[in-house]
């Protein structure tokens, strides 16, 4: 007789929302910008190996996700950041 095999459940997991990283005090910030200086923020939103964390770990937006990117590259081409981590 084969032991029956462990059943999963089906049940849909409630993720809980994650914060965004740039909203000040609960708002969004009017225009959409993320300063290139900021350099504490910005490598909070990149990894180990120097890449830019996506939008499911991070928790952004899109258009905060959008302004994250384009001021880790400005930051990057000011020698602010690394392109890659050794």
């Amino acid at each position: 007789m084969r032991p029956t095999p462990k059943r999963r459940s089906n049940k849909n997991k409630v993720r809980a929302k994650k914060k965004d990283p740039i909203f000040v005090d609960g708002a969004r910030p009017r225009p959409m910008y993320v300063d290139y200086k900021d350099l504490e923020l910005l490598g909070k939103l990149t990894n180990r190996q120097g890449k830019i964390v996506g939008r499911r770990k991070s928790g952004c937006t899109a258009a905060s996700q959008h302004a994250v990117t384009q001021a880790i590259k400005r930051a990057r081409f000011m020698a602010l950041l690394p392109y890659v981590s050794d």
